[in-house]
């Protein structure tokens, strides 16, 4: 009979052994610009088992409340990198929308360079390149209204295309009830 103290460790090697052994699925260099959105949301070419029909119509909703003085917002480049992902499968346009929903920190990261400065004295918004083609590409980016007005950030002080809505809260149920499924990481 085996020692199960002794199995544990020996079963651990050898998965690390397996783990070191493995090639890489994709690294760094693998990621290029996408058709879509090319200044942003770079994507990988994989060999998916997944078909994605072409012909669906393809409704998709961010929720982004992360952000951080300064700082690219990951959350609204996950957007591009959707619909990078989507046209690169050959999804066409006109098939795929996409809203984001902005709320909690990550509002000023949708704010002018007037609103954003005045919260991070000295900062240019590293975002407002970002959020101009995503509204370019169609995109509707939300902001939430709660979260704006807690955070002294007026209509006015949005970035252009950008809307207000009633709350975070309500702009994800109208996407739900128009069809839409959230993301969920």
């Amino acid at each position: 009979m085996t020692n199960p103290r002794l199995a544990v460790p020996a079963l651990i090697a050898a998965a690390i052994g397996l783990a070191a052994a493995s090639p890489a699925v994709a690294a760094p260099q693998d990621f290029h610009a996408g058709p879509a959105i090319p200044a942003f949301g770079k994507v990988a070419r994989v060999d998916s088992d997944m078909a994605l029909p072409a012909d669906a119509t393809w409704k998709h909703s961010f929720d982004v409340a992360a952000g951080d003085k300064g700082k690219f917002n990951r959350g609204l480049e996950s957007a591009a990198r959707l619909a990078n992902m989507m046209a690169e499968a050959g999804v066409a346009g006109d098939r795929m929308r996409i809203a984001i929903v902005v709320h909690g920190p990550a509002v000023l990261d949708v704010a002018n360079a007037r609103r954003y400065a005045a919260a991070y004295p000295g900062a240019a918004n590293p975002n407002a390149a970002l959020v101009a083609a995503l509204v370019a590409a169609g995109m509707d980016v939300w902001v939430c209204g709660q979260s704006a007005v807690g955070q002294d950030v007026a209509k006015a002080d949005l970035l252009p295309g950008v809307k207000m809505a009633v709350s975070a809260m309500t702009a994800h149920a109208e996407l739900q009830r128009q069809g839409y499924s959230i993301n969920p990481f």
